[in-house]
């Protein structure tokens, strides 16, 4: 028996629109309730409940900056976030997890700072703080430095099978950089 078989026998109550059965069936979004009787009525209704943006947790005593009203702790399709309880009068949001600033400057654009970002995968990189205008973004940690060979001004830690080790920052370039201690050659 094939799946779309098996979604189509099960009845489910009657259609509030036409009186038809309802039946379960399947789309890209995953399986909701339809209409009997479609495409002459086109009543459908989503089989789990919306649980976007549902509350977790209300924040005593912490105020929204735009309404005044309570912070509430909500669970969204993307994660955990911070917003007002009288959504959707107040659009007011707060990221829990923000970004981490490092001191090392954006070598590409050489006006903005990089960051410590998530990709939807949860793997970190990083990234300028201009984007879009800038698109700088690198998936290894950053480190202060200039490469030898191209003069790029930053470098970048890879764990190879030999330890840690540092090289270019930059996509032309790319080659491991000699760690150079002057203080243990005293």
């Amino acid at each position: 028996m094939t799946k779309a078989a098996l979604f189509a026998e099960k009845q489910n109550g009657s259609c509030p629109e036409c009186g038809a059965g309802l039946v379960i069936r399947s789309g890209r979004h995953g399986p909701f309730l339809s209409c009997s009787s479609y495409p002459q009525c086109q009543y459908i209704r989503p089989l789990k409940s919306q649980a976007d943006g549902h509350i977790v947790k209300i924040l005593e005593g912490q105020a929204c900056p735009k309404c005044e009203s309570t912070l509430v702790l909500r669970q969204g399709r993307y994660g955990m976030f911070i917003g007002c309880s009288q959504y959707p009068e107040c659009d007011h949001i707060e990221a829990i997890d923000k970004p981490e600033e490092t001191s090392l400057g954006c070598p590409q654009c050489a006006k903005g700072h990089l960051l410590q970002r998530k990709s939807r995968f949860g793997k970190a990189f990083h990234a300028c703080d201009r984007y879009p205008d800038c698109q700088f973004a690198i998936n290894n940690k950053p480190v202060a430095g200039e490469c030898e060979h191209c003069h790029y001004p930053l470098l970048m830690e890879k764990k190879t099978a030999q330890g840690i080790k540092l090289f270019c920052a930059s996509k032309l370039c790319g080659k491991a950089v000699e760690i150079k201690d002057n203080e243990q050659d005293e």
